[in-house]
């Protein structure tokens, strides 16, 4: 049975679930969205229907609503999927590739052609992006975004709130500590034990958070 679906966040990347949800055949209600007014549209037919808030009343009204955060902020999307006691929704384009053993959690979303290899586990609240590659027996914290094509070799660990750019490479066995930020294109070829942005080929740090 086709799930309905309310998309907390209405900007790109909410218009981006919203066709994941539809190639998914499933439903789209609306969007929840503090920034824009009821009733402006945001892709074809799908409009805000309400503000970030509103999701418990909805959630109280229809036990049967699903909800997906469409935010990418890592530690915004944590403290909204904390707060609110929602059935989570987990979207998964159809042209993702996921292999034997896989484990995704609740409301993480796998963009279109992602690729998530045997035995990888991708954490609650997510987001693997377009054309991501995780490859064999990594693991994916709570709360990362991992950007658009970004290659994650094998067994490979990467620690909570972590933001991976687009196009990076992660050599296969390393560990990345919490709360880090790999730049786009870096190459990490070494552990990562202090948190911070890191860039470069290979990549070396830059900063603090």
């Amino acid at each position: 049975m086709a799930k309905n679906v309310v998309i907390i966040g209405a900007g790109g990347h909410g218009k981006v679930i919203a066709d994941i949800v539809v190639k998914s055949g499933d439903n789209v209600v609306g969007f929840l969205d503090d920034s824009k007014d009821v009733g402006d549209v945001i892709i074809e037919k799908f409009t805000v229907i309400g503000k970030v808030e509103d999701c418990e009343k909805l959630q109280q009204e229809n036990k049967n609503l699903f909800f997906v955060i469409a935010i990418g902020n890592n530690y915004v999307r944590k403290e909204i999927f904390e707060k609110y006691k929602l059935n989570y929704y987990t979207a998964i384009h159809p042209t993702a590739v996921i292999g034997m053993g896989v484990h995704i959690g609740t409301g993480t979303v796998i963009m279109a052609n992602a690729c998530i290899n045997s035995s990888a586990k991708i954490g609650n609240n997510c987001i693997i992006n377009t054309g991501t590659i995780i490859e064999h027996d990594n693991i994916i914290e709570d709360n990362v975004h991992v950007s658009p094509n970004a290659t994650l070799c094998g067994t490979v660990k990467v620690g909570e709130y972590t933001h991976i750019g687009a196009g990076s490479i992660i050599k296969n066995n390393i560990s990345i500590v919490d709360n880090s930020i790999i730049g786009a294109g870096a190459v990490v070829v070494k552990n990562i034990v202090k948190n911070g942005v890191y860039i470069g080929i290979p990549a070396k740090f830059k900063k603090d958070n």
